[in-house]
């Protein structure tokens, strides 16, 4: 199954309006929250505002998520790329502003992050590099 476009409305229902109740994980880029469906629980990766991806970039992330395909690594499940228009005030004017929402949902894994599983908390994992020169 391919990965598909998902509206901010269904993101924002199943994660409780990004509540900090389903918050499971966050970094310099992005917060994770748990979002539960009716069939399921998947993870919903909420881009943060400040990082400097324009639309090109994250078009080309989403190419790469999406040519992913294999056993051992979490399905890449849809996206969401919203863009809203707003009136705020700066500096005395009113201003029209673009808001960006960039939101990736992903398999849940269950077990906990998967830096734990990639750092060894859980397993152990030793690669070996072999020259042929």
């Amino acid at each position: 199954m391919e990965p598909i476009k998902l509206p901010l409305s269904l993101l924002k229902d199943i994660t409780n309006n990004f509540s900090d109740d389903q918050l499971i994980g966050s970094g310099g880029f992005a917060n994770v929250y748990k979002g539960l469906l009716q069939n399921g629980i998947v993870a919903v990766k909420k881009l943060s505002n400040n990082i400097d991806l324009d639309e090109e970039g994250f078009q080309r992330e989403l190419g790469s998520l999406m040519k992913v395909k294999h056993m051992n690594i979490i399905r890449f499940l849809g996206y969401c790329g919203d863009t809203q228009q707003e009136v705020l005030t700066h500096q005395g004017k009113h201003i029209l502003a673009e808001e960006r929402r960039r939101l990736l949902c992903f398999e849940f894994l269950p077990e906990g992050s998967l830096r734990k599983h990639i750092t060894g908390t859980f397993i152990s994992i030793s690669i070996l590099f072999i020259s042929s020169d």
